[in-house]
């Protein structure tokens, strides 16, 4: 009688040690645990730790609470520009209700990389190429909300959407090219030309000044003439300067009235000599004595 009940306390607790083993279950700390019961969902989430179930009845499924990092395939598009381009990104997402991640979606990863690819050639479609070379944060936040706008009743969130690169065929990329020496080239133009209207106000203003004084130009072509004569291997050619035709100019016409009354002084002498003579009666070439 004793074998027997010590037989049957054995089965007992077998049976009971194989009922824990069937039914206990580990549930890690950056997991959640959904459980079915008879198909049906049962009670609430269940947290990290240790948890049973009733086996054969209860079906536990955890669900990853991580930060997914889920890469976008690159998606040929036409902006609205008209330019053909291939765009690719990469969305960081997680789920916070696990309870609809496993009910209201079969498979939350593959459906929300299919609404990434959707919504990524919609903004390519809606968005000019400058856009998306420069700017970039705003199409990431569009794309963002138009992905976690559905995801929210899948129990995802987005947490942040990044378009990596932007590829663009080699002609477009050699037009863009030479646009951008175009614009540069016109951007020196214009400063050169601003440079030449400074330039020529403050050569203005200097003419001004040395109008007043003309010594003032003949000081700074010596200074120019120092400036050159430092360079050991330059030719210095000296232009004659046009003020030193001005000055000799001016002396030659107040030299000029001055020889005329010379001139008009050395003619006036003779006469006044000869009339005396003809007053006197003398005749010219007689001396005092007649003969």
């Amino acid at each position: 009688m004793v074998q027997e009940l010590l037989t049957a306390g054995a089965a007992a607790a077998s049976g009971c040690l194989m009922y824990a083993m069937a039914a206990a279950r580990v549930i890690k700390q950056y997991e959640r645990g959904v459980v079915f019961r008879l198909g049906r969902l049962s009670g609430q989430v269940r947290g990290p730790g240790f948890t049973m179930i009733v086996p054969g009845i209860d079906r536990l499924r955890k669900v990853n609470m991580q930060i997914v990092t889920l890469p976008v395939p690159a998606q040929d598009g036409i902006t609205r520009d008209n330019v053909t381009v291939r765009v690719d990104a990469v969305i960081y997402f997680k789920v916070v209700d696990a309870a609809n991640a496993v009910v209201q979606v079969e498979d939350y990863r593959f459906a929300v990389s299919q609404m990434a690819q959707t919504s990524l050639r919609s903004i390519i479609g809606k968005s000019d190429l400058d856009d998306l070379l420069s700017n970039r944060e705003k199409l990431n936040q569009g794309l963002e909300l138009m992905i976690d706008s559905p995801a929210i009743g899948w129990g995802v969130q987005i947490d942040r959407v990044e378009i990596k690169d932007v590829s663009l065929p080699e002609t477009m990329k050699r037009s863009m090219a030479r646009q951008a020496e175009a614009d540069r080239e016109r951007r020196a133009r214009v400063i050169n030309a601003d440079a030449e209207l400074q330039a020529s106000k403050k050569l203005a203003e200097a003419a001004k000044e040395m109008s007043a004084q003309p010594a003032a130009l003949q000081l700074r072509l010596l200074q120019t003439v120092v400036a050159v004569a430092a360079e050991k291997n330059s030719t210095l050619v000296l232009p004659f300067p046009v003020e030193l035709l001005r000055f000799l100019e001016r002396a030659q016409q107040q030299s000029a009235p001055e020889a005329q009354v010379s001139e008009a002084q050395y003619v006036a002498g003779p006469r006044a000599a000869v009339e005396p003579d003809a007053a006197g009666g003398h005749e010219p070439g007689a001396g005092e004595h007649g003969p």
